[in-house]
């Protein structure tokens, strides 16, 4: 039997103007960039003795293959009218024309052993180090406390600002300054000894619903390309191997993502339940990020809700659905319904640490050890009338003044650096706009991806820090920036299957094998892999806590040890005071801000071996 013919070439391509609109706007891009590069003499200085194509490959590598697309564009092969292949017949399918489909589950199963076989992989040469950064130290307290059964534990009565630990709470309660979510996953993997499995998994588990959302809002081949980069992008590599909130945050963000939008073309209580249920998880791990995220599926909701006026669908068509106000409220108490159960749990497990309900230990943290670090705008300033005796001098001077200019500079970091570590600049760009010009080819459900993308940036502007490594406030919208270019990427492959443009097919699979060597593999003297760039930018503070972890093991001699550490002034990311909940264990590692403060401190601990560790001169002693 044979399989349908292609439609007619007008209702399903995308024109040459947009085609050709984008690839300038591309070039213009690139060639200004490198142009600049270029002109600065230290830059020029810097490619001629180093990386060829600079630190950070955004634009040299894709130069040659953006020249030759006019001449691939001139090769043709024959005009393709008749019928499809049954791999080219399937991958166009999509949730709606196919919605029991076996291929699709042996997909979405291959996909899931893949990302979390290359996670394990690349973080394999970095999995006996310790975590890197201050944050990662809190969420294994956290998570290490819920394994006892407890949100806190009680501060060392006699000194207990002997234990200040970063982003930790000690007033009195001895508690992780994070919401609940992330602690109540890492948990079970921290008991298993191996955290990482955790992030990994959770890797895995968001690939497969990165498919599942290409295949609902378009076709199974836009899942599966986008899945597929999301498995190999360098920021989602670095960061399943990173103990911090992201990963995780991405599995409910992308549950509640592909439940919603398969609410949107079928109905039903149950698919609101399970989006309702992705949003509370993600709530309780990011809240800031899951609001920003959902916001726009949530005026859509409360708009369908409030009038009964029919919400997008893919087709352009209404619902087949239009039910009564009584029926659009149950809906909307099954998604609220675990919303409100999020909510009643952050209410107390606030009025647990910090004894009030509507004072999370997020804000607390923030109020007595980094008031310049405070949301919003003037924060150096503000914060600034609110010191206090316990404020973090070192760490807190690290903040910037917030001004609409450095706003303004962060949103454009963040977005730089987050095409930069999801795909790349250049490829993102052409594919995104490609979605941008043709909405006509698509349903108006890619709104809601573009909305969710300008929220989430929007919801973070009126923070002084742009985010590790530039993006990981917004690293949330990594998986949808992959969607739209896989969704570009299969309008313009529909275009040239159709037109017989076999050059222009060609060239285009070519721009992501090089975004993918750009970001997977270093190649001297051209660029540095972004992805080992980055291993290798957290490996150094592993590293040195392995080193001072080390140290302790040989001048300890088997005993049990106190180590008291003289914080280094200038250094505010390194932070070796890190201890479990409960305050016991063959090492513990104490603060002092002064030699001076030794004896004093050392009597508390009458029967353990005593160590003094000088982390600004890198000095050991016994005493």
């Amino acid at each position: 039997m044979s399989l349908p013919s292609l439609p007619a070439e007008p209702n399903r391509t995308v024109s040459n103007g947009v085609q050709w609109l984008a690839y300038g706007l591309v070039c213009l891009l690139a060639i200004g960039a490198e142009a600049y590069r270029w002109s600065d003499p230290v830059e020029r200085q810097a490619s001629l003795t180093g990386w060829l194509a600079g630190h950070h490959a955004d634009w040299l590598p894709f130069l040659p293959l953006l020249a030759i697309a006019p001449i691939a564009a001139g090769l043709r092969a024959s005009r393709r009218l008749q019928t499809e292949s049954p791999l080219e017949h399937w991958l166009q399918q999509s949730a709606a024309s196919q919605p029991r489909s076996s291929a699709a589950v042996v997909a979405t199963i291959l996909i899931g052993v893949f990302a979390f076989g290359i996670s394990r992989w690349v973080g394999q040469p970095y999995a006996d180090l310790p975590p890197a950064y201050h944050d990662e130290f809190s969420y294994l307290f956290q998570a290490e406390s819920y394994l006892h059964g407890r949100l806190w534990f009680p501060s060392f009565s006699q000194r207990p600002e002997l234990f200040d630990q970063m982003h930790v709470l000690n007033e009195g309660r001895f508690a992780s300054r994070y919401f609940p979510g992330v602690g109540l996953w890492m948990a079970p993997f921290v008991d298993m000894g191996d955290p990482h499995l955790g992030q990994q998994l959770a890797q895995a588990i968001a690939a497969i619903l990165v498919f599942r959302c290409g295949r609902e809002l378009s076709a199974n081949g836009v899942g599966l390309l986008a899945a597929v980069l999301f498995c190999l992008s360098p920021g989602m590599l670095l960061f399943s191997n990173l103990l911090l909130s992201h990963q995780p945050t991405l599995v409910g963000l992308l549950l509640f993502l592909w439940a919603f939008l398969k609410w949107l073309r079928c109905g039903g209580l149950r698919l609101l339940l399970l989006a309702g249920c992705g949003l509370t998880f993600a709530m309780l791990c990011r809240p800031m990020t899951a609001a920003g995220f959902a916001l726009p599926f949530g005026i859509l909701f409360a708009s369908w809700w409030l009038t009964g006026r029919p919400v997008l669908h893919p087709n352009s068509t209404p619902l087949p659905f239009v039910p009564s106000l009584a029926t659009r409220s149950l809906s909307a108490l099954m998604l609220a319904l675990p919303l409100c159960v999020g909510f009643a749990i952050m209410l107390f497990t606030q009025r647990e640490i910090t004894g009030s309900l509507l004072l999370s230990p997020y804000q607390q943290f923030t109020d007595i050890y980094t008031p310049r670090h405070r949301f919003g705008f003037n924060n150096v300033i503000i914060g600034e009338q609110h010191l206090g005796p316990k404020v973090l001098d070192n760490y807190d001077l690290w903040a910037e003044n917030l001004t609409p200019s450095l706003a303004a500079r962060n949103v454009l970091t963040r977005l730089t650096a987050s095409w930069e570590w999801t795909l790349g600049i250049v490829p993102l760009a052409l594919g995104c706009l490609v979605t941008l010009f043709t909405p006509q080819l698509g349903g108006r459900r890619w709104l809601l991806i573009w909305a969710s993308i300008a929220s989430l940036h929007a919801v973070h502007v009126p923070y002084w820090f742009s985010g590790i490594m530039g993006w990981h406030y917004v690293l949330e919208t990594a998986p949808l920036w992959l969607l739209l270019f896989a969704e570009g990427t299969h309008r313009l492959n529909l275009t040239w299957n159709i037109r017989g443009a076999f050059g222009l097919r060609l060239w285009w699979r070519a721009l992501i094998v090089v975004a993918l060597m750009v970001n997977l593999l270093t190649v001297r003297p051209l660029w540095p892999g972004r992805l080992p760039m980055g291993f290798e930018e957290s490996a150094f503070s592993r590293r040195l806590y392995a080193q001072f972890r080390q140290s302790i093991e040989e001048l300890r001699n088997g005993q049990q040890a106190i180590v008291f550490v003289i914080p280094s002034p200038s250094d505010r990311h390194i932070d070796y005071i890190t201890n479990p909940p409960t305050l016991t264990g063959p090492v513990l590692v104490a603060r002092l801000n002064s030699r001076d403060e030794l004896p004093a401190a050392a009597a508390l601990f009458p029967n353990r071996t005593v160590l003094l560790y000088d982390a600004a001169n890198k000095k050991w002693e016994h005493f």
